[in-house]
């Protein structure tokens, strides 16, 4: 319990800030809840293996994109009534949002299983290279925007009847996912399999010694982080109702690492604080000055520096 109560803390507040926006009428914050929601799942799905299993990877935003080109590509194959691979398109939630986390598990198996053969430099250079490949090959395929991105045609996924277009009704979705996926990930976490992914981190020739499979386990931990941040990029392009080769580019994994170190490494509610953290700087100094991205650099310079596990560790959520 005492490595759940700053999740439910910050689940908590999250709830709380909706309705607040419920009662003030300020619909335009439904959409900054949302993205902080959708931002912290990508994040959170990222720092499995960043704060956990300590590996840097630079190519997260592949991950984010399929998910979002998943949603954005049975969209338009449905609005147009044109066969995928032989298969009817549908625009239903179910279909769409399963198919991008089993894309992104086998992506993260792929790139994984070249990837996790190096260490330090080599597999943030290589995570980073495969994501470029992505990031291009989404840039010339035309059939589907080409650099210009694609509109979701159809308007939001469906779920069980339920209209996306309902901008409380597609956060509630969204906390409800965020949710769910937190408390997985804290069982995983106090679970053998997340202690030998952090002892990983610390001392994996040790570990290979006591005959775990090092390797098997970082590749199952980084597909299923993979998984995680692709279903972030399905719930992105609902939100936004437009897919783009932006979403795969490289500064986006930099945000996502940003957001990790911001909240505090290895945690659960940190990735979620992070995300919040950093967007909201972004949406508070926006209105004031042309050159905000430099406040929100000397900020986030600061908060790191005064603490080590970022906003976690300032408000005190040592664990969890």
């Amino acid at each position: 319990m005492s490595r759940a109560w700053p999740l439910l803390l910050v689940m908590g507040a999250l709830a709380l800030a909706g309705l607040y926006v419920e009662l003030s009428g300020e619909r335009y914050l439904w959409t900054v809840l949302t993205k902080i929601a959708i931002y912290g799942l990508a994040a959170s799905g990222l720092n499995l293996v960043l704060g956990v299993g300590g590996l840097v990877s630079f190519g997260h935003a592949a991950f984010l994109g399929l998910g979002a080109y998943v949603v954005g590509i049975l969209s338009l194959h449905a609005f147009e009534e044109a066969p995928l691979m032989g298969l009817f398109a549908s625009n239903a939630a179910l279909v769409a949002w399963p198919l991008a986390v089993a894309t992104g598990a086998i992506a993260g198996l792929l790139i994984g299983l070249v990837s996790l053969r190096t260490g330090g430099a080599y597999f943030i250079m290589i995570t980073l290279a495969f994501a470029q490949m992505l990031y291009f090959g989404f840039v010339s395929a035309e059939r589907y925007g080409g650099e210009d991105g694609l509109s979701l045609w159809w308007g939001r996924n469906e779920l069980l009847g339920l209209s996306l277009d309902d901008r409380r009704a597609f956060f509630i979705v969204v906390w409800l996912i965020l949710g769910g996926w937190s408390v997985l990930k804290l069982r995983l976490m106090a679970a053998p399999f997340g202690r030998a992914l952090s002892a990983s981190r610390m001392n994996p020739e040790r570990l290979a010694a006591l005959g775990v499979d090092v390797f098997r386990l970082r590749l199952v931990a980084f597909a299923v982080s993979a998984a995680v941040t692709a279903l972030a990029g399905a719930l992105l392009a609902n939100l936004t109702g437009f897919v783009s080769p932006a979403s795969l580019a490289w500064p986006v994994s930099g945000e996502l690492i940003v957001m990790c170190v911001l909240g505090g490494l290895g945690t659960v509610a940190g990735p979620i604080l992070g995300a919040a953290a950093l967007i909201l700087l972004e949406e508070t100094l926006v209105s004031f000055t042309e050159h905000w991205q430099l406040f929100v650099g000397l900020i986030l310079l600061a908060i790191v520096l005064a603490s080590r596990r970022g906003v976690s560790g300032l408000l005190g959520l040592r664990r969890g």
